[in-house]
């Protein structure tokens, strides 16, 4: 993680250097984003749009019920993805699960190499997973990204960094966007996998890049938050934080917002580059490394002080906390006026997002470390657990 790069930074710049056919002066043109939002009652990305607000636009029935339990072999570390009536898991034994929302039943399981060596193992997947027109995005702890028909489970193309990869991917008209571990954001085709650009920072990229108004928005573990232009991978401009970034930046209107590892919330005008407020909920260094989900009037985020924060958008003022028994690594999903987020005491928590007041709250057995995602009227959420235990709620 973040802490250790002081260590492996300079060896991760020079490999950088190695990777072939790519420069960072080097663009072809981009058609103007169409949109930010993502399919109706899906959830096709980490935090369900380009804006990383963590918005549903799936509704929940008033009453959760386990639907079905799967599986699937090896710890759950990352989000799933839903689309067209299909969940899409990440697992740390180096596979992508496609099952079917409704039943579990599973369709296709893609292993991240062909044929795994004697005595070893397969490269985990611990990024979130992306879907779009058909194909399934993850990137994974080789620092591979793997490009997957969603139909079949088949590969199409995979693209190699220098570093694992934690970031979700984001598609952006015909080019895919990700960070790596090589200090690097990356822009390829989709259509092939072949590199466009890369933007170097002095830092690992963990975080899923925002996207509007064509720029990527990306906090690094460098310390710093940067605009980069989607055409041309160049930087726009850039704010010193003065401490590590491994959340993903959340987007509205002319504000960004984005937890720290200095045990802050900070609002950042994305157009001039300036902080219009900052939430340190005390004086001891409990890191954010959940990212923000925005209600209409509440910010919602996990950290590692074991609680979640409910914060007024507008001013930061800090409305509401709600204590668990571990750290909150999970990223929240807001579904109306509810939030659902995971925590590493094994339970799923569902709160009134007003007044952070528990109104459900369900034992996986294990940390759940992912976030939970919404969508065509379930709710999916994986563990921790050796055995890979992932369960989909909604109404039977």
């Amino acid at each position: 993680m973040c802490i250790f790069r002081l260590m492996t930074t300079l060896v991760l710049s020079i490999a950088g250097l190695l990777i072939t056919g790519l420069s960072t002066s080097s663009a072809s043109e981009v058609a103007p984003i169409s949109s930010v939002t993502s399919p109706a009652a899906e959830w096709p990305s980490f935090r369900q749009n380009l804006l990383q607000t963590g918005v549903a636009t799936s509704t929940l029935p008033e009453k959760l019920e386990l639907v079905w339990e799967a599986q699937l072999g090896d710890q759950i570390e990352a989000s799933c993805a839903i689309s067209g009536g299909k969940v899409y898991a990440p697992c740390l034994s180096g596979h992508i699960v496609c099952l079917d929302l409704k039943s579990g039943q599973k369709d296709w399981s893609y292993q991240s190499i062909d044929e795994i060596p004697a005595n070893s193992f397969a490269p985990g997947f611990k990024a979130p997973v992306t879907i779009s027109n058909g194909m399934v995005y993850a990137g994974d702890e080789d620092g591979v990204m793997h490009a997957i028909d969603a139909a079949t489970g088949k590969r199409k193309w995979i693209y190699k960094t220098e570093g694992e990869i934690y970031s979700g991917a984001v598609v952006v008209e015909d080019r895919l966007l990700f960070g790596s571990y090589d200090n690097a954001l990356h822009c390829v085709k989709i259509a092939d996998g072949s590199g466009l650009w890369k933007f170097g920072t002095d830092g690992y990229v963990h975080c899923t890049p925002g996207i509007v108004e064509n720029s990527a928005f990306i906090a690094g573990c460098d310390e710093h938050l940067r605009r980069i232009d989607l055409q041309t991978g160049k930087e726009l401009s850039v704010l010193p934080l003065s401490t590590y970034l491994i959340a993903s930046p959340a987007i509205r209107g002319d504000l960004l917002y984005v937890g720290t590892y200095a045990n802050e919330v900070v609002a950042v005008n994305w157009r001039e580059m300036k902080i219009a407020w900052r939430y340190r909920p005390s004086d001891k260094e409990f890191p954010f490394h959940s990212s923000a989900a925005l209600g209409d009037k509440v910010l919602v985020i996990g950290s590692r002080d074991k609680q979640i924060h409910g914060i007024e958008i507008a001013t930061g003022k800090g409305l509401w906390t709600t204590p668990t028994r571990a750290r909150v690594d999970s990223s929240p999903a807001i579904v109306d006026q509810r939030v659902f987020v995971g925590s590493d005491d094994g339970n799923l928590y569902q709160l009134a997002i007003e007044s952070g007041e528990v109104q459900w709250k369900f034992n996986l057995g294990k940390s759940i470390h992912a976030g939970p995602v919404v969508g065509e009227g379930y709710l999916v959420v994986g563990s921790t657990s050796s055995d890979g235990r992932l369960c989909c709620f909604g109404k039977k």
